[in-house]
C-alpha cells in the first residue's frame, strides 16, 4: 500500500490519508465592525477545494485568539463567537468529504498590524488603522517595524487564557485538531528564542524560561480540548543563527517535553523569527529537521517545505523521515494533488460523487 494514502490514527481520529494542508493565511477577512475575523466566501470555497481533491486534513490559516494578535487587519480570528459559528460551515463541509478539519490558533506578537503581502506587508501605524505589536522584549522585528511593546507578566496570562479560549471555540465550531503556532517568529516562537526574548524574569533567560509560555499554552489549550482529539504544536527548528537563536538541538529537546504535556504531533517547520537570513532553500530543505525530531523522540512529526511531487512525498514517509506531509503552495497550484497522486501510485482516494461519470 503506498504510505502517502495509509490512514493515520492520533488518539481517537482517523485521518484517511498523510497529504496534509498546512496554514496559509488568506488575508482576506472584513478587518473592522462586526464582520473583523469572521470567515468569507473565499475561504469556504477555498478549503472545499482542496477537501473534494481528496486532501486528508486542513489546517486553516493562522487564526488569531485576539484582535491584537492578527498579522494583518484582514487576518481571520476566533475570539468571539460569531467568528466561531461561521466557520461551521467550512468543518461541516469539510467532514462531508471525509477530511478532517484542523485550525491553527495563533498570535502574531511582534509582527502583527502588517499590511497584507500583496500590498507590500509593511508595518501599519496607529494612525492608519493598526495597533501596537506585543512581544516578549522591546525588539522590533526588523529595520522599519515598529518597537513592540513588552509583554508583563499579567498580560502574558492573559494571552494564554486567550488561547485557551479560542480552543473552546474551534471545538464548538467544529474542529477536530487544534494547533498552537509556534513558528516563524510570532509570539510563542518570539519567546522561545533567545534572539527575541531578552527577558529577565521568568519568561526568559534559561530554555526553561523561554518555553514557559509554550507549554502553559499548551497546558491550558490541552485543559479544554477534549482528551480524544489531537493536538499539534507548529515550530521553527531554528531560526537559522546557530547558536544566537533556537536551535535544532533545543527543539528535539523540546518535542519530549510538549508530548509529556498533551502534544500529538510536531509540524516541523523553519526560520522566520529573524529578518534577513539566508536560508537554502531547495526541494525538501526542511525535511532533516522533522526526520531528526521522528528519529531522536516519541513524538510523531509532519513534514513541509517544498514539497511537491508525488514520488518525493512518498519516499519521505517511506523512508521514515515522517508521519505526514504537508504541501503548502504545491496544493495552491494543484488543489486535487491528492487526487492526482492516488492515480500516479495506484491507490483509492475520495472522489465526491458529483465527479463520478460512467464515460
Amino acid at each position: 500500500m503506498s504510505a502517502l494514502f495509509e490512514p493515520y490514527t492520533l488518539r481517537s481520529l482517523t485521518i484517511p490519508n498523510r497529504i496534509w494542508m498546512p496554514p496559509m493565511c488568506q488575508y482576506s477577512a472584513a478587518p473592522d465592525g462586526p464582520e473583523a475575523g469572521v470567515p468569507q466566501d473565499w475561504h469556504f470555497a477555498h478549503y472545499a477545494a482542496r477537501a473534494t481533491g481528496g486532501t486528508g486534513l486542513i489546517i486553516v490559516e493562522a487564526t488569531a485568539v485576539s484582535p491584537e494578535g492578527r498579522i494583518s487587519p484582514y487576518d481571520l480570528g476566533i475570539w468571539n463567537d460569531t467568528q466561531a459559528r461561521a466557520f461551521r460551515r467550512t468543518t461541516d463541509f469539510l467532514k462531508s468529504q471525509g477530511t478532517v478539519p484542523a485550525i491553527q490558533l495563533a498570535h502574531a506578537g511582534r509582527k502583527a498590524s502588517t499590511e497584507r503581502p500583496w500590498k507590500g506587508g509593511a508595518p501599519i501605524g496607529t494612525d492608519k488603522g493598526g495597533w501596537q505589536p506585543l512581544a516578549p522584549s522591546a525588539v522590533p522585528f526588523a529595520e522599519g517595524h515598529p518597537v513592540p511593546a513588552e509583554l508583563t507578566v499579567e498580560e502574558i496570562r492573559e494571552i494564554v487564557g486567550q488561547f485557551a479560549e479560542a480552543a473552546r471555540r474551534a471545538l464548538d465550531a467544529g474542529f477536530e485538531v487544534a494547533e498552537l503556532h509556534g513558528a516563524h517568529g510570532y509570539l510563542i516562537g518570539e519567546f522561545l528564542s533567545p534572539h527575541s526574548n531578552k527577558r529577565t524574569d521568568v519568561y526568559g533567560g534559561s530554555y526553561e524560561n523561554r518555553t514557559r509560555l509554550a507549554l502553559e499554552v499548551v497546558d491550558a489549550v490541552r485543559e479544554v480540548w477534549p482528551q480524544d482529539k489531537p493536538l499539534f504544536f507548529r515550530i521553527s527548528a531554528t531560526d537559522w543563527l546557530d547558536e544566537a537563536g533556537w536551535t535544532a538541538d533545543e527543539t528535539v529537546r523540546f518535542a519530549d517535553t510538549l508530548k509529556e504535556h498533551g502534544v500529538d504531533l510536531l509540524d516541523v517547520s523553519t526560520g522566520g523569527n529573524a529578518s534577513g537570513v539566508r536560508i537554502p532553500v531547495e526541494p525538501g530543505y526542511q525535511v532533516p529537521f522533522a526526520a531528526r525530531v521522528k528519529a531522536e523522540t516519541a513524538l510523531p512529526v509532519a513534514a513541509v517545505g517544498l514539497i511537491t511531487e508525488v514520488a518525493q512525498a512518498e519516499k519521505i514517509l517511506a523512508n521514515g523521515e515522517a508521519d505526514a506531509v504537508l504541501l503548502g503552495r504545491e496544493l495552491l497550484r494543484d488543489p486535487s494533488w491528492a487526487r492526482r497522486a492516488g492515480r500516479e501510485l495506484g491507490a483509492e482516494v475520495h472522489v465526491p460523487d458529483q465527479y463520478h461519470r460512467s464515460v
